[in-house]
């Protein structure tokens, strides 16, 4: 490859990982009463007061966390460091785990936890996430709680309409790689 060549792969990485770590304002302004009133909104049955811990929690337990793993960088930068040691935890699946167990501490009864991974199966980054419900719903009729994605600031959507990632349920895909191990 020539040099002019790498110079330019180069500054198209850098684009990429400068990309990877911006956080849109609309996610640095937080909308907790919004995330409430949609988690809320997802049954009649949905304790209100259950709805806005799970919104206060999922905004404000994250930042913990990113302070506690000194997270400065976008996910993708910061992933690398965890990978080589320079960072305690981080990687999506710490995010995942850490959030929902710390909403199981709420004893939730009106609203279900579950848990989801996309790009299990292609080229891209595998990613996991936590999922609120309303209780005894599918995992896919709630709403995604993504706190890795920019790096400690809480994105959420309904599952369906989370335009970057399409979710699969993690018991799905862990059988789904059981399978394809045992056919190996």
């Amino acid at each position: 490859m020539t040099s002019r060549m790498q110079v330019i792969w180069a500054m198209v990485a850098g684009l990429f990982l400068v990309a990877c770590g911006a956080v849109p304002d609309d996610v640095r302004a937080p909308d907790q009463p919004g995330l409430a009133r949609a988690i809320a909104a997802l049954d009649p049955e949905v304790a209100p007061e259950e709805a806005q811990r799970v919104a206060r929690i999922a905004y404000a337990y994250p930042l913990e966390l990113r302070a506690a793993w000194n997270v400065t960088d976008g996910p993708l930068v910061h992933n690398t460091k965890v990978n080589q040691g320079r960072r305690p935890r981080g990687l999506c699946w710490h995010w995942a785990d850490d959030l929902e167990a710390r909403l199981r501490l709420e004893g939730l009864e009106s609203l279900s936890l579950h848990r989801a991974i996309a790009n299990h199966d292609n080229i891209r980054i595998e990613h996991s996430t936590v999922i609120v419900s309303a209780k005894g719903d599918a995992w896919d009729e709630g709403i995604v709680l993504d706190p890795w994605r920019y790096g400690g600031y809480l994105f959420w959507a309904p599952v369906l309409e989370d335009e970057r990632y399409g979710w699969e349920e993690r018991s799905r895909v862990f059988e789904i790689k059981a399978a394809r191990t045992a056919a190996q």
